[in-house]
């Protein structure tokens, strides 16, 4: 059975969540932390994911990749591309599909890996880290993305997801994964015919700020508006200090922190620890220490010296707020709650904005950095064949119009919005199309200057074929299932020809009709199904034979990473035994071995660390353990001889405590005799005693 799994991907940090034991578990990682930097590092053997590359960004700053989600499914020339260009320290390169691949020297040589490719080696990674955690078996899995993010990014986050080997049940907005873990764990909400509770959810990250309108019922949620400002994040907060400081030390020691990477990204991660010093004193120092050409740094900052800095920041903060609730057709007043998560509303000033852009208090009843994961799971259980969980319904929005369009093969319209702005989904609408052959149909956004720039219009394109006319027929009707599936995409579902047939049909008799009245029957044209058409899409996710390749590569990097770490594994072990065995020779396992053993052994530990630190500093698993059961051979001879003596001794001070114990025993048994027989005789003694007076 598999666990149901829910993944909060984060742009700096990923949280992990499962449904089991009748709840929500965070799943910690292989350092105890409840949440794993979203980081994929390369090295000389192997790549860094999660925590090791954190560890090693600094040190190996080029070869890093970070901000995942902001570059899957985003093409090379997006507008949205030069603003991010600037948070990567890693060479972006454009692919030959017009999408965005990272270039890094991995094994000593120059590759290049696209953004599905790199998130699908980090999912795998937080994969692995929660059956080794969990102990569970992982199939499937919910992953929770950004609000703003398009059906092309949805496609391409879900076969990251498949590259990884898990099948995305569902591809949730973060901020609506949110609610449904307010909306599940909420005792106190409205039931029945009573008004639902309005709440602004508002989720402010690390690189992206969203407000969404939400009503809530009991086991119920419907999404009512959301906007967002899709660059504007804690990381945006952190590059304010860092210019900032990076001004000051430039004339302070004469360094420029920005012309060197590895001096930037070190100025950059002490700026988010001041920021966070700041969210609860009003003052803080900064120091790092040689951060370039050997140069220590120092400086101070006070919360409003940072609130300046960063006001052009805060006067973007009301825009969300207004365009959800017109959106939602809702007035400030009439929101009950404000509920703030993620980590950046920490910041006192950003909390301020966001109290005053609603004009009432906040509220933090969530928690800020795991609501999201904690909903997504729920949402993976939901899916499950075999759990079973409470029951909530929850519907999101459309944000954009979606018409769909086909083929003019009669006179007849040729295209029809299907799924308008602000409805809801997931839904299912059923049209009906005379078609005189096979055609093809397209989904598209109705409306282009509601699109960002470079967004594609067209969404999806499917063909149709198998329509059969009967002779002499000079169309057929065809009857389509269109649908808006649980993860916002848009698909076809079904499709199929209809005919007219002629069935008969009982009249009913009158009241008073003789009981022997024999039926009567008329003949009524029905509609009914004739075959079932094929349907073959073509849509932004990659086809199976790119994607298998994807999921081998995956795979093979795998298995190099293992192979790495138990290589390393065993040097570690051989060193560790090396080490050991000389100091034990000397002590405790001297009496045990001859001149002879004492004289070859030694002469092969000092032989086998010299060619540890020499030809074996680079060498293979197989000769490291082969080293190992080299020396073994004869300490554990050795080993086996002191275990015996120890052994020899254990029993002979067990049976010496077993020999005190039953002495012991003895005397004590014949001090009770003894007081026994003393008190008979004082009876005795008693008992004759005669009164001669």
């Amino acid at each position: 059975m598999s666990t149901p799994f829910g993944l909060d991907l984060g742009n700096d940090n990923s949280v992990l969540a499962v449904a089991r034991n009748r709840g929500i578990d965070i799943v910690v990682n292989e350092v105890s932390n409840r949440s794993t930097p979203s980081v994929v590092g390369f090295g000389p053997k192997n790549r860094y994911l999660g925590e090791t590359g954190k560890t090693k960004q600094t040190s190996n700053i080029k070869n890093t990749v970070t901000n995942l989600k902001r570059i899957v499914g985003l093409n090379y020339d997006d507008e949205d591309f030069e603003q991010e260009s600037k948070f990567f320290t890693s060479k972006l390169v454009k692919l030959d599909d017009g999408k965005i691949g990272a270039q890094v020297r991995f094994a000593g040589e120059q590759q290049t890996y696209s953004a599905v490719q790199l998130t699908g080696m980090f999912i795998d990674k937080v994969k692995h880290t929660v059956i080794d955690e969990t102990k569970a078996n992982l199939t499937d899995v919910c992953v929770a993305v950004p609000a703003w993010y398009s059906e092309e990014q949805r496609y391409a986050m879900a076969d990251a997801v498949r590259v990884a080997g898990l099948n995305p049940v569902r591809i949730v907005n973060d901020i609506t994964a949110a609610g449904v873990s307010y909306g599940v764990f909420k005792t106190d909400l409205p039931e029945g015919e009573e008004k639902p509770r309005i709440v602004a959810l508002v989720d402010i990250g690390h690189s992206s700020y969203t407000c969404s309108i939400m009503a809530f019922k009991k086991g119920e949620l419907k999404v009512l508006g959301t906007a967002y400002d899709k660059h504007f994040g804690g990381r945006d907060f952190d590059r304010a200090i860092t210019e900032h400081f990076a001004d000051e030390f430039k004339g302070k020691y004469k360094i420029d922190i920005r012309e060197n990477p590895k001096a930037y990204n070190r100025i950059l991660t002490a700026a988010e620890k001041l920021k966070k010093v700041l969210s609860a004193n009003t003052a803080a120092p900064f120091s790092v220490e040689s951060v370039m050409n050997d140069v220590d740094v120092s400086s101070q900052m006070t919360r409003e010296e940072l609130e300046e800095l960063v006001k052009p920041l805060l006067e973007r903060v009301t825009d969300p707020v207004t365009r959800a609730l017109a959106q939602a057709n809702i007035s400030a007043e009439e929101v009950d709650y404000v509920e703030l998560i993620g980590g950046t509303t920490r910041i006192p000033t950003l909390k301020q904005s966001i109290s005053d852009a609603f004009g009432k208090p906040l509220s933090t009843t969530l928690n800020q950095d795991e609501a999201i994961a904690k909903g997504a799971a729920f949402i993976c259980a939901i899916h499950s064949p075999t759990l079973r969980v409470r029951p909530f319904k929850f519907e999101d929005i459309h944000p954009l119009s979606v018409s769909y369009s086909w083929d003019k093969q009669v006179e007849d319209e040729d295209h029809l919005e299907v799924f308008p702005v602000n409805s809801s989904f997931p839904s299912t609408k059923m049209i009906t199309l005379h078609r005189t052959g096979d055609f093809s149909m397209e989904a598209k956004y109705t409306d282009k200057d509601q699109l960002p720039k470079d967004v594609p219009v067209e969404i999806a394109r499917w063909d149709i074929s198998g329509v059969q006319l009967a002779e002499g027929q000079e169309s057929i009707p065809v009857k389509l299932k269109l649908r808006c599936d649980p993860s916002g995409l848009h698909i076809i579902e079904e499709a199929y020809t209809l005919e007219d047939i002629i069935v008969k049909e009982e009249i009913p008799l009158p009241d008073d009709a003789p009981e022997d009245a024999e039926p009567e029957f008329k003949e009524v044209t029905k509609t009914v199904k004739k075959d079932t058409l094929t349907i073959t899409p073509h849509t932004f996710a990659l086809n199976a034979s790119s994607l298998n390749e994807l999921i081998e590569k995956e795979n093979e990097l795998t298995a190099q990473d293992k192979l790495v770490f138990e290589t390393e594994d065993r040097k570690n072990a051989l060193e560790e035994y090396i080490y050991t065995l000389r100091g034990k020779l000397e002590e405790e396992y001297a009496p045990f071995a001859s001149e002879q053993e004492k004289t070859k052994l030694t002469g092969m530990l000092s032989k086998a660390e010299e060619w540890l630190y020499d030809d074996g500093y680079d060498s293979i698993k197989a000769k490291y353990i082969a080293k190992y059961e080299e020396l073994a051979s004869i300490g554990n001879v050795i080993r086996g001889r002191y275990l015996a003596k120890e052994e020899e001794k254990k029993q002979a001070l067990r049976a010496k405590q077993e020999a005190s114990q039953m002495a012991d025993l003895a005397a004590k048994l014949a001090a009770q005799r003894k007081a026994e027989a003393e008190a008979k005789e004082e009876t005795a003694d008693a008992e004759g005693d005669v009164d001669l007076d």
